[in-house]
């Protein structure tokens, strides 16, 4: 299985559950910002046919999050140690708002 750094290289779908707060200061290059508590709502408009990477800041919301569109039919993925470990293993952070 491969890595997340490298299915992020390859433009991998991320959703970043947190809130905006913690988005704004630090996230993953190119997540999609949409917050746990939203994201019943969101499943209807995100990719179908290919595996959403769901992030938080240490993975335990994207778990929750993962499960929760792995029920909806979305082939998706908790990233372990969240963004957190990505900062850790020294990969970039992009901070600020982001559409």
């Amino acid at each position: 299985m491969a890595t997340f750094s490298a299915v992020h290289a390859d433009g991998a779908t991320v959703i970043d559950v947190r809130e905006p707060v913690e988005y704004v200061g630090g996230h993953v290059p190119g997540a999609q910002c949409i917050p746990l508590g939203h994201l019943p709502t969101s499943i209807r408009d995100l990719p179908r046919g290919g595996t959403v990477y769901v992030i938080c800041a240490s993975g335990n919301r994207s778990q929750v999050g993962a499960e929760l569109l792995e029920r909806a039919g979305i082939d998706a993925r908790s990233v372990a140690g969240g963004t957190a470990a990505w900062a850790r293993a020294g990969r970039p952070l992009t901070q600020g708002s982001r559409a």
